[in-house]
């Protein structure tokens, strides 16, 4: 019989845990898109414990999160960078940020080749994640044809402007090499 209990309460443990760190503000640490995060002088746990006599005590429904009965601060932190990285590029300044963000962090190209990209997919977009051409079906701020391409780095490409950009770059890099290359394929026949 106990035996039996235990994986209901670890997960109720866990749905607890996790709905107790959705409500927690989470404004004492800064972030930057470097993924790094500064914690404030006072310490913090890197995990939460939840006494299972509390969750049970709740009435919330059964949700498999597997065996753990803990969230790790750090995963949290991360998940709140993402969170943050895709409000911000929501907007066409907030973009070309993540944007100069990721290739920083991940191609490391100059700022020749960014302003090449800046010029390229504000002609594609103006960096607009809305951004559809309804004559030819390309979608997002690198005007991905056909868009489910973007389904190579997540399949939520259609909320999430950092899939897009990430999609982007990616596609650049594995097609021209270089923002600067693709502008110049656009400026030759209409299209990268």
């Amino acid at each position: 019989m106990i035996k039996s209990m235990r994986k209901p309460i670890v997960v109720m443990t866990a749905a607890f845990a996790i709905t107790l760190l959705a409500s927690v503000n989470t404004t004492f640490a800064e972030m930057n898109f470097a993924q790094t995060v500064v914690i404030p002088d006072a310490p913090v746990a890197t995990s939460i414990m939840v006494d299972p006599t509390i969750a049970l005590s709740q009435n919330f429904g059964a949700i498999n999160l597997g065996s753990g009965s803990s969230v790790d601060a750090g995963e949290m932190a991360l998940v709140s960078l993402a969170a943050r990285q895709v409000q911000l590029a929501k907007t066409p300044d907030g973009a070309r940020t993540v944007a100069a963000q990721l290739v920083a962090t991940t191609y490391k190209w100059s700022a020749k080749q960014m302003s090449c990209l800046d010029t390229l997919w504000t002609g594609e977009s103006h960096w607009n994640f809305k951004a559809h051409n309804y004559s030819s079906g390309a979608t997002g701020i690198a005007q991905a044809l056909p868009a489910n391409k973007m389904d190579v780095i997540a399949t939520d490409w259609r909320t999430n402007p950092v899939t897009q950009l990430k999609w982007g770059l990616r596609y650049i890099k594995i097609r021209y090499g270089t923002p600067c290359k693709a502008l110049a394929k656009t400026r030759w026949s209409g299209y990268y």
